[in-house]
């Protein structure tokens, strides 16, 4: 029996029995990379940014106003996840959609990839890569679009899953991600882990999916 062990922080310790555990389903933000880390970086650049362009201030509160929207709306059903989220800022803040997208473009997805490299979780990607190497499968399961972050953090994944992909729709905690990751590897659900840094979101999809997991502290 092969086991794989790592220590990813001072508090959690990952043991993989290679026998029983076939593939490994990694979230993205705050997991392969350290969030808090990222927010702080990317809050000072707003910060220089809005006080050299006072008269867009506003800027900022529909930034957060996106999240917030996005956090509240988690368990809701809607035919276009990917359009929706947009939306419910937009209607929130009393402006356009396309502004709403147009901010969070570059705010959320553009500048973070500046310092992706620079926020690795380096402990979280030595498993990454000594899973590959020991042949289990490894695929990615994320709220955000994360092929860009991927290629930041020099990550391939056997496979790439997104809560607004067209084929899921669905944000976390709705399972229909991490089925389709696990579909996608050919995997079953039983015999895969999913890592992540969030019980409420990441802990609570696994429970609804029927799949072992793993909360990073």
């Amino acid at each position: 029996m092969h086991f794989i062990h790592r220590i990813v922080s001072k508090n959690t310790k990952i043991n993989i029995d290679s026998q029983k555990t076939k593939a490994v389903i990694f979230d993205v933000d705050g997991t392969l990379y350290h969030l808090k880390k990222m927010y702080g970086i990317v809050g000072l650049e707003i910060m220089k940014y809005y006080l050299q362009h006072p008269q867009k201030i506003r800027e900022i509160k529909i930034i957060t106003t996106f999240m917030e929207e996005r956090e509240k709306h988690a368990l809701d059903v809607v035919d276009d996840v990917e359009n929706a989220q947009y939306e419910w800022a937009a209607k929130k803040s009393q402006t356009s959609p396309e502004k709403v997208r147009q901010i969070v473009e570059k705010w959320i997805f553009q500048v973070p990839l500046q310092h992706m490299y620079g926020c690795r979780r380096l402990e979280v990607l030595e498993l990454f890569n000594n899973l590959i190497i020991n042949g289990i499968a490894t695929g990615v399961f994320s709220d955000y679009p994360a092929e860009a972050k991927l290629e930041q953090l020099g990550l391939s994944p056997d496979c790439i899953v997104s809560a607004t992909d067209k084929n899921v729709g669905r944000l976390k905690p709705d399972p229909k991600g991490l089925f389709i990751a696990a579909d996608t590897l050919g995997v079953a659900v039983e015999n895969c882990l999913l890592i992540g840094d969030r019980d409420d979101k990441d802990g609570e999809c696994a429970r609804r999916a029927g799949m072992p997991y793993l909360i990073l502290d």
